[in-house]
C-alpha cells in the first residue's frame, strides 16, 4: 500500500519533490542531525575540567573547547547554506553527517589538547555544513499546509537535547563506560551520526543545484581571519602574559573586518553574491540588533561556561551533581520559550524587557547565594535563581529574531537570519574568550575554592551589568516582531 495508491481527501494536489513520500522519515534525518549539534555545542560546559585533568594544557583549554567549535561553526554557516545551493542540499548534509561523525570520533581519541581542539574546530566546520541544509530540504519535502507540523517537531527535540545535553555528559563521565570517561560524550555521535548517514541516504530528497550562485573565498578568509585574530589574544593573552604580539593581533583583527566589510560593499556594487549583504545594515533595527545579539550572547555563554567551571573546580562537584544543578536553568529556559509567543504578542518587545529585567533578578539572587554561603552551597540553593534565569532566558531567545527581523525586506529575510544565526556563534566563542578569561584572571596563578568563589563574585555583577547594556539596546528594535521571523 502506497500513499499514491490510497490518498486521503487532503491529498489532493500533485507530489512533491523525488523523496517526498519519505518526508516524516526525512525529518527524523534531519532532527538527528540537530541533535548532534546541539549536544556538542552543550557538553563541553561540564566536560571541560574532567578534560583538562586527563590531557593536560591549561586552563585556556576550557574556553577553546567552547570557542573553538562555535568560532569554526560560525564561519561555515557564512558559506554552509551556499554550498547546498551550488552542490546539493542531499550531498551537502551527506558530506556533513559524515564529517561530523569522523570528526567526533577524533574528539573521542584526542591524545593531546591540541588535536582536541583541532577535532573541535572540524566538528564545527562539519555542523555548519550540514545544519543548513536540513532546512532547506524540509522545505522541498513537505507540503505547505504540512510545513508548520514538520517545523513543529523543532522545538521539542531542542528542548529535550538543552535540557539532555549537559545530564547526558555528566551521566557518561561518571559512568566512565569501558574506561572512556570524558570521550564518550563524544563517541555517542558515532551511532547518531551513522544513522543520520544511512537515512540521507535512504529518506533525503535529491534537490537540484541552484545556477548563477557563487562563494566568496576572499571574504570567508577576511571574515576568518580578523575573529581568530581578535579571538586568539583574548584566550591565550593571560596564560602568556599578554605578548606585544597579542595586542597587535586584535588590531589585525579590526583591520581584518574593516577589509571585509569594504570587500562586501564592492562585491554588491557588482552584483556578485556578497556574504552579508551591505543593505541590511542601511535599517537600524538590524544593526542595533546585532549588536544586542553579540552582547547579550556573549554575557549568555560567559555565564554558563563560568558557572560550570565554578561548580566543580570551585566546589568540587562531580560532573554528573554539575550538570544536574544546573537542570533548572535549562528546564526554565523551555517554560520561558512557550510563554513567550503569547507575551510577545501582547507587550511587543517589551516581552523582551521582561526577559532580561527576569534574567536580572535570577543573577542578583544567585549572586547573593554566592556571596552569603560561598564554598559550602549545594545544589538545591541553585534550583530557584537558575530556573528564574532560564524562564528569562526564554522569553528573550524565543521571539528575539523575531524583533532584529522587523523592519527587513521579505526578499532579505533569508540573508539577514543566516548573519543572525552566525552572529550569535561569534557571540558564544567571544562569551567562552572574554568572561572565561575575566573568571581565571579574578582566580589568580594557583586557586583553590575560595579563590573561585570570589572569581564568580566579580563574573557574575559583570554579566548583570551587560544584561542591563542589554536592556537600553533593546530599544533600538522595531516595537513588533516580524511574522514568522523566528
Amino acid at each position: 500500500m502506497t500513499a499514491t495508491a490510497h490518498p486521503t481527501t487532503q491529498d489532493t494536489k500533485p507530489p512533491g519533490p523525488p523523496g517526498y513520500r519519505y518526508r516524516w522519515l526525512g525529518l527524523a534525518v534531519v532532527l538527528c542531525a540537530e541533535v548532534m549539534d546541539l549536544l556538542d555545542s552543550t557538553v563541553t560546559t561540564v566536560a571541560a575540567p574532567t578534560v583538562r585533568r586527563s590531557l593536560g594544557g591549561g586552563t585556556a583549554l576550557m574556553q577553546w573547547l567552547t570557542a573553538a567549535y562555535t568560532l569554526a561553526f560560525a564561519l561555515g554557516l557564512i558559506t554552509g547554506g551556499r554550498l547546498g545551493d551550488l552542490f546539493g542540499r542531499r550531498r551537502m548534509f551527506l558530506v556533513g553527517a559524515a564529517g561530523f561523525t569522523a570528526a567526533s570520533v577524533a574528539c573521542g581519541l584526542a591524545t593531546g589538547p591540541g588535536t582536541l581542539v583541532a577535532a573541535r574546530v572540524l566538528q564545527g566546520v562539519f555542523g555548519a555544513v550540514l545544519i543548513p541544509q536540513g532546512f532547506g530540504l524540509l522545505k522541498e519535502m513537505f507540503p505547505p499546509e504540512e510545513t508548520g507540523r514538520a517545523f513543529g517537531a523543532f522545538g521539542p527535540v531542542m528542548g529535550l537535547s538543552a535540557v539532555g545535553g549537559p545530564i547526558l555528559a555528566g551521566v557518561l563521565i561518571d559512568a566512565d563506560l569501558y574506561g572512556t570517561g570524558w570521550r564518550a560524550i563524544f563517541l555517542i555521535n558515532l551511532p547518531i551520526g551513522l544513522a543520520a548517514v544511512l537515512g540521507a541516504a535512504l529518506f533525503l530528497p535529491t534537490v537540484p543545484a541552484v545556477r548563477g550562485q557563487r562563494l566568496d573565498p576572499l571574504g570567508v578568509l577576511l571574515v576568518g581571519g580578523g575573529l581568530v585574530a581578535l579571538l586568539y589574544p583574548l584566550v591565550q593573552g593571560r596564560e602568556l602574559g599578554w605578548p606585544w604580539w597579542g595586542f597587535a593581533l586584535l588590531g589585525l583583527g579590526v583591520a581584518l573586518l574593516v577589509a571585509f566589510a569594504g570587500h562586501q560593499v564592492r562585491r554588491a556594487r557588482a552584483g556578485r553574491d556578497p556574504l552579508v549583504p551591505p543593505a541590511l545594515f542601511r535599517r537600524r533595527s538590524f544593526t542595533g540588533g546585532l549588536v544586542l545579539g553579540v552582547v547579550f550572547f556573549t554575557a549568555v555563554m560567559g555565564m554558563l561556561l563560568t558557572l560550570g567551571l565554578y561548580l566543580q573546580l570551585g566546589l568540587g562537584y562531580t560532573p554528573v551533581r554539575a550538570s544536574l544543578t544546573t537542570a533548572p536553568n535549562a528546564f526554565g529556559i523551555v517554560v520561558g520559550s512557550i510563554l513567550a509567543g503569547t507575551l510577545s504578542a501582547r507587550l511587543g518587545r517589551r516581552a523582551l524587557h521582561l526577559g532580561l529585567a527576569v534574567i536580572a533578578v535570577g543573577l542578583t539572587g544567585l549572586t547573593v547565594l554566592v556571596t552569603l554561603v560561598g564554598t559550602t552551597l549545594t545544589p538545591w540553593y541553585f534550583t530557584a535563581p537558575l530556573l528564574v534565569v532560564g524562564v528569562g532566558l526564554g522569553l528573550v531567545f524565543a521571539p528575539l529574531f523575531g524583533f532584529v527581523l522587523g523592519e527587513v525586506a521579505g526578499d532579505e529575510v533569508g540573508a539577514g537570519s543566516g548573519v543572525l544565526n552566525a552572529v550569535q556563534q561569534v557571540a558564544n566563542a567571544t562569551g567562552a574568550a572574554v568572561v572565561g578569561t575575566l573568571f581565571f584572571t579574578v582566580a589568580g596563578t594557583h586557586p583553590d575554592a575560595t579563590a573561585y568563589t570570589g572569581a564568580v563574585r566579580v563574573v557574575l555583577p559583570v554579566v548583570i551589568a551587560v544584561v542591563a547594556v542589554s536592556f537600553a539596546l533593546v530599544y533600538l528594535l522595531p516595537k513588533r516582531a516580524a511574522a514568522g521571523a523566528g
